[in-house]
């Protein structure tokens, strides 16, 4: 981890934004209040299907790929062994910093209140930095060596491959399903049981090892527009290339998803289309509001978010964690007596829970604005 006061004066604005919109609902999505469900748009799918909440993870690979677009200009300057000292520097930090995230506190109670450490082979090890962490350096690898023709045709053979993966080596009449898909088995078998994700109704890691190939495809188009934008993102002929680039892809993936459902949880080769598909007509009404009206209402917030990105994101899980550690009583912890005493008390039901991730969102905006306001950028 390193950091610089130095900001890159030729990244547009309207991509710092974008990152920072990610963030924001990374945060919302991964702290709702207790005492009520939160709305349904804010949970992620339960197994096939999308939700606003789904959108959030492959967004912020895309905005890795646009940062690449810039990063990677200085990077071709460079020496080989400079260059792979730089990726391989940062995709370890990421990687580790993922990984100390999900075992911390390092430490648990024991029913007689003794002290006990976490054990390292009940450590999960993939997770969200760790597949932000391989996406990079795969995607760096492919656009650093290779055409952007050559990054296109490499994304459609990742997304038919994983299709045939998964099609061929899932267990026959049941290959998509939570417990039989070729995902699971390979990261079951790779992992072990000890080291994969168990909240959900199934020991399965939603960020495992396979299904961490299609989602290289988000970052490398992310790469591709970002490299687009620069040359042609603030004309009107470009942003209408984005929005039908945009169209065509969400297209050809609900198309898809008659065949092969849309899922985040297994990444599926349509959910990188659709979210990509969706990402880049984002983007496009983005640059179109920011950088050519001139559009400054909220951009200052999420900026905010978007100069430290990976920083307040770890902020905000690890702080999280932390409240859900301190009792107040008996049956509640820090954030639950917030959430619960108070903002249910003032906005019952889903609208509470809500208020309670937008208060958090806050709080770590105050850490992001103050870094901001002293001009610290923490790179990672």
């Amino acid at each position: 981890m390193e950091q610089t006061i130095k900001q890159k004066p030729e990244r547009f604005l309207s991509l710092d934004v974008f990152r920072g919109l990610t963030i924001v609902l990374m945060i919302l999505v991964n702290t709702p209040g207790t005492g009520a469900r939160i709305y349904g748009y804010l949970i992620h799918a339960q197994w096939f299907g999308f939700t606003l909440a789904d959108l959030v993870f492959p967004s912020f690979l895309f905005a890795v790929g646009n940062a690449m677009s810039f990063s990677m200009k200085k990077m071709k300057s460079m020496s080989t062994a400079e260059v792979w000292t730089k990726i391989i520097k940062r995709t370890v930090i990421i990687f580790l910093l993922g990984y100390l995230m999900y075992w911390f506190p390092f430490f648990k109670f024991g029913d007689d209140g003794s002290f006990l450490w976490k054990p390292m082979a009940e450590t999960r090890i993939m997770g969200v930095l760790q597949r932000i962490a391989l996406c990079y350096f795969f995607a760096s690898v492919i656009v650093l060596y290779l055409s952007e023709k050559a990054s296109i045709i490499i994304s459609v053979v990742i997304l038919l491959g994983y299709w045939g993966i998964l099609y061929f080596f899932g267990e026959p009449g049941s290959w998509l399903e939570m417990a039989s898909n070729a995902a699971s088995r390979f990261d079951l078998s790779i992992l072990g049981l000890g080291h994969i994700y168990k909240k959900d109704a199934i020991p399965f890691d939603p960020e495992g090892i396979l299904s961490t190939l299609p989602a290289i495809v988000n970052v490398l188009w992310g790469y591709l527009a970002g490299v687009f934008i620069q040359k042609k993102g603030k004309s009107f002929e470009g942003l209408a290339m984005l929005l039908m680039a945009g169209f065509l892809m969400t297209s050809l993936a609900l198309w898809w998803d008659l065949i092969f459902p849309i899922s985040k949880k297994l990444w599926t080769s349509p959910f990188v289309l659709y979210t990509v598909g969706l990402d880049l007509s984002i983007m496009a009404v983005l640059i179109y509001l920011i950088e050519l009206k001139k559009t400054r209402f909220g951009v200052q917030f999420c900026d905010v978010f978007g100069k430290n990105p990976l920083f307040i994101y770890l902020f905000s899980e690890l702080f999280y964690v932390v409240l859900r550690m301190i009792p107040v009583n008996s049956s509640q912890d820090a954030f639950e007596w917030v959430s619960e005493q108070i903002f249910q008390q003032i906005f019952p039901g889903a609208f509470g829970a809500f208020m309670t991730a937008v208060a958090y969102v806050l709080l770590c905006w105050l850490l992001g604005w103050w870094l901001h306001r002293r001009k610290i950028y923490i790179k990672i």
